[in-house]
C-alpha cells in the first residue's frame, strides 16, 4: 500500500481520499477549508507541503490551473521523489507546464460526485507509460475505468473533448424532451423509444433531464447538482480555449457554451447542468 498526500478535499477530492484510505492506503490530506478537512475523514496536515513530505504519491484536486501551478510550486521540494498526480480539470498548457521536469501525470476525472463517492470514476491519464503503470493501483482505488491517453496533457485533452460532447448531448436531450412535451408525448414514452434506439446516449440513459425514467438522475432531486452548471461552464470555456488555440472548428461546442452562460445568468449556476431543460422550455422558438 502507498503513502499518499492528497491536496484538495472538496466535493470530489474528499470522497476520493476516503476511498484511498478504505483501500488500505496511508492517506494524509490538506485543504484550505477546515470544514472540508473534517468532512473528508482522513488524517490532516497543516499545509500542502507537510501533506506531500515523505509520500510515495502526491495527488492534487484543485479548482483551476493557477491553483495547480501555485500548489506544485509550494510543495514540489517537499514531494521529493514522489509520483505526482493532478486530478484537477485544467487547461492543457498548464498540465504540460506542471509536468515539465517532474514525474507527473495529468489524470482528470469523469463521473461527478456520485462517481467519487462510489469509486466508479473514469480517469483520463496523460504522462509516461512507466509512471502510469505505477499509478494504476492508486487510481483503481478511486475509479472503475482508467485510460492512458498519451503523453503530458493528453488526459486533459480527453477530458475537455468528452465534456464538450456531454454538454452538446445534454442540450440535445433536453430539446427532445421539450419538443415531446409540446407534442403531447409522455416522458416515459420518449425515454422507452430513444433509450432503445438511435437516440440513446449517456445524457438520456444515465442522467435523464426529466423526473421519472432514471430514478438516480438529478432531475428527481430538484436538480441538486451531481455536476453543477458552473463546473460545466468551466470545462466548456477550456474546450473553446483549446479549440481556438488549435484551430479546431467546434460550432456546437461554442453554442453550448452560450446556452450554459445564459442559464447561469438566469440563476442556474449552482444547479445541475441537466437543469438547463427549464430554460429551454421557456425559450422562444
Amino acid at each position: 500500500m502507498a503513502r499518499i498526500g492528497f491536496i484538495g478535499l472538496g466535493n470530489m477530492g474528499g470522497p476520493m481520499a476516503r476511498n484511498l484510505a478504505k483501500a488500505g492506503h496511508d492517506v494524509t490530506g490538506f485543504d484550505l477549508s477546515a470544514a472540508a478537512i473534517a468532512a473528508a475523514g482522513v488524517p490532516a496536515a497543516a499545509s500542502a507541503a507537510e501533506a506531500a513530505a515523505g509520500r510515495d504519491v502526491v495527488i492534487t484536486m484543485l479548482p483551476a490551473g493557477q491553483h495547480v501551478r501555485d500548489a506544485w510550486a509550494a510543495m514540489d521540494a517537499a514531494a521529493g521523489e514522489a509520483l505526482r498526480l493532478d486530478c484537477s480539470t485544467v487547461d492543457v498548457e498548464t498540465a504540460r507546464a506542471v509536468a515539465a521536469g517532474r514525474r507527473m501525470l495529468d489524470a482528470p476525472v469523469s463521473g461527478g460526485t456520485m462517481g467519487a463517492e462510489n469509486a466508479t470514476l473514469t480517469f483520463m491519464v496523460g504522462g509516461a507509460e512507466a509512471d502510469f503503470a505505477e499509478a494504476r493501483p492508486v487510481l483503481e482505488a478511486m475509479g472503475r475505468t482508467i485510460v492512458h491517453c498519451g503523453g503530458p496533457g493528453a488526459g486533459q485533452a480527453a477530458k475537455l473533448c468528452n465534456n464538450m460532447l456531454l454538454a452538446i448531448s445534454m442540450i440535445g436531450t433536453c430539446e427532445a424532451f421539450a419538443l415531446a412535451e409540446k407534442l403531447g408525448l409522455s416522458h416515459e414514452a420518449l425515454f422507452e423509444v430513444a433509450s432503445r434506439s438511435s437516440g440513446q446516449c449517456w445524457s438520456l440513459s444515465t442522467y435523464c433531464p426529466v423526473p421519472g425514467p432514471v430514478p438516480g438522475s438529478p432531475a428527481n432531486r430538484g436538480y441538486a447538482p451531481g455536476f453543477a452548471t458552473s463546473l460545466m461552464l468551466k470545462d466548456l470555456g477550456l474546450s473553446q480555449q483549446a479549440a481556438q488555440a488549435s484551430g479546431a472548428a467546434t460550432p456546437l461546442g461554442a453554442a453550448a457554451l452560450g446556452l450554459y452562460e445564459r442559464f447561469a445568468r438566469a440563476g442556474g449556476a449552482s444547479r445541475d447542468f441537466s437543469g438547463v431543460i427549464a430554460m429551454i422550455r421557456e425559450m422562444d422558438r
